[in-house]
């Protein structure tokens, strides 16, 4: 592959998904994903800051469902305001199981790269508390709703994964935020 073909970032995240599976993450060097993708490691410095964030591409995920819990009507309650974006993001995922499934497994075996999982599940709270602040909720109700919100997420993600009927993501963040409102309605 020649460094001047187009999605540099997508091929630098094949690569290192690749690589990881067939080597393991540890050892795997920014050399051998760059080699792998055809690019140089300067090219590779321009996308990622290091090697663990071409599974976690920065805040992007983030700011997206902020993005979209900020185009929710206010009338619509916090956690189901959350609920709507999760759901209008996750449709991102639909044709992603293959790819989500293998870094899932790469992350599954690494502590560090769980540790950066939850450090990067904790930011996104954080952000989503932000956008409900914004939306008019109280510190505190902020925080347990953007905590709650992360919560249904990997749990609906997980579900997703180990789905055997290949449902989309939407129907595992219904399910888990059903879930969560029936427990805390008993």
């Amino acid at each position: 592959m020649s460094r001047w073909e187009p999605d540099a970032q997508g091929r630098l995240e094949r690569a290192a998904l690749e690589l990881y599976l067939e080597r393991g993450y540890d050892q795997t060097t920014v050399a051998e994903i760059a080699q792998r993708a055809g690019l140089t490691e300067r090219t590779f410095f321009r996308h990622f800051a290091d090697k663990r964030e071409v599974l976690f591409r920065g805040d992007e995920m983030a700011r997206a469902i902020v993005a979209l819990l900020e185009d929710v009507p206010p009338s619509v309650a916090p956690l189901d305001a959350v609920g709507v974006a999760l759901e209008s993001w996750s449709e991102f995922f639909d044709d992603r199981r293959p790819y989500s499934k293998n870094r899932q497994a790469v992350i599954d075996a690494n502590p560090a790269l769980q540790e950066r999982e939850l450090i990067k599940l904790d930011s996104m709270a954080t952000m989503i508390a932000a956008a409900l602040r914004d939306r008019g909720a109280t510190e505190s109700a902020a925080a347990l709703t953007a905590q709650a919100g992360v919560a249904v997420l990997k749990v609906a993600f997980q579900r997703w994964l180990d789905d055997p009927s290949n449902q989309v993501l939407a129907v595992h963040i219904r399910a888990a935020l059903a879930e969560l409102k029936a427990v805390t309605q008993a």
